[in-house]
């Protein structure tokens, strides 16, 4: 039923009696004034003051929030100016029972998600489904290099490599976008495939290619390493599709050991436009500390959070804020800026960023 049928403090016109009487779960939608209107004509009406009776809020939100007492003393539960979900009977008992939405790990987690608006679905969704808020406020865009000449050109050729190296998901379905278009993926059989993360890994073989290696670690020496115990370096060929602003420590390092190294740029990572693809405020979330985490899962996102939000401020906006980098190479960025890391997966994927997350908030370290 519903809580009140105008803008008044009374309890609706209903047939009190045979609904106190009724010995089933009552539940109506009301707002702070009509809990107690209708919890005394329940009363009035014959309904025991020990009943259970429940008040939720924000139902179903991240922020859900859950009160029980006997009917007799629910109104004095009732939060000022907060509608709610009345729940009246016994069920309302089986709560400790059966609750789940409200007992995830990340539960009532305000996090915000600085990846591309194309990528940050998948870091969502995950820390969702463990109960959090995920934000989205995306610091970086992705963009098709200004000229493809060059990566057309290598996927002309791909097939004189020895080995194609592919350092992030982007460069992957940029360069399969262009090999499909101008050939197709038998013009990779005999070359050799090395991916960096196992989500590179998993995006190559949703194209159906076999991926060859997949360095446990993913510093340039440990690609490095991992790249020379599969073979020799030197007078073999290498294609690494990449970002326009992506770092030269593993060409150098393969350069230096003789290898023959081909760069080509695949996409463009770009400012984000300020604003675009958040609903929410994030400047004033953070400075009013609503933000319990900001993630970072690349140099260019933590570089990005801070051009759009000020060198003079972005360090000093996450000084009480738990700051999660996926890896080494974002946390040495962020520090290099003034921020400092809270939380590191020991291996630098998205489940196990989420996974870090959850055991940090779980170990009650909060937002310090």
């Amino acid at each position: 039923m519903r809580g009140h049928e105008d803008e008044t403090d009374a309890a609706p016109d209903v047939d009190w009696a045979r609904l106190a009487g009724l010995g089933g779960t009552i539940v109506c939608y009301a707002g702070p004034r009509q809990v107690g209107a209708i919890a005394s004509a329940l009363l009035a009406h014959g309904m025991s003051a020990d009943e259970s009776a429940a008040l939720v809020y924000d139902a179903t939100t991240s922020s859900q929030r859950t009160m029980t007492a006997p009917l007799g003393a629910i109104a004095a539960h009732a939060l000022e100016g907060r509608p709610s979900l009345m729940v009246i009977g016994r069920v309302t008992g089986l709560r400790e029972h059966l609750r789940w939405f409200d007992d995830r790990p990340l539960f009532g987690r305000r996090i915000v998600v600085t990846r591309s608006r194309e990528q940050a679905g998948e870091l969502c969704d995950m820390l969702e489904e463990r109960g959090a808020e995920a934000i989205p406020a995306p610091t970086i865009r992705i963009a098709p290099p200004q000229d493809a000449g060059e990566l057309r050109e290598a996927c002309a050729r791909a097939a004189s490599f020895d080995w194609i190296v592919f350092t992030s998901a982007n460069a992957v379905d940029r360069f399969m976008t262009e090999l499909l278009a101008a050939g197709d993926v038998r013009d990779l059989k005999g070359v050799r495939i090395c991916t960096i993360g196992a989500s590179t890994a998993s995006r190559l073989q949703r194209y159906g290619i076999r991926v060859d290696l997949t360095p446990a670690e993913y510093r340039g020496d440990a690609v490095l390493a991992a790249l020379e115990a599969a073979g020799p370096i030197k007078n073999t060929s290498f294609l690494l599709p990449r970002a326009d602003i992506a770092r030269e420590v593993l060409p150098d390092q393969l350069r230096e050991a003789g290898g023959d190294v081909t760069e080509v740029v695949a996409y463009r990572t770009t400012l984000a436009q300020p604003g675009r693809g958040s609903d929410h405020d994030i400047y004033g979330m953070l400075l009013e500390g609503k933000i319990d985490a900001v993630t970072f899962t690349s140099a260019s996102t933590v570089r990005n959070f801070v051009q759009i939000y000020g060198e003079d401020q972005a360090a000093d906006l996450l000084r009480g804020t738990v700051v999660a980098s996926i890896g080494p190479v974002t946390a040495e960025a962020a520090q290099h800026l003034g921020i400092i890391t809270t939380v590191m997966p020991e291996r630098y994927t998205i489940p196990d960023l989420v996974d870090a997350l959850v055991e940090h908030f779980a170990g009650g370290t909060g937002k310090d």
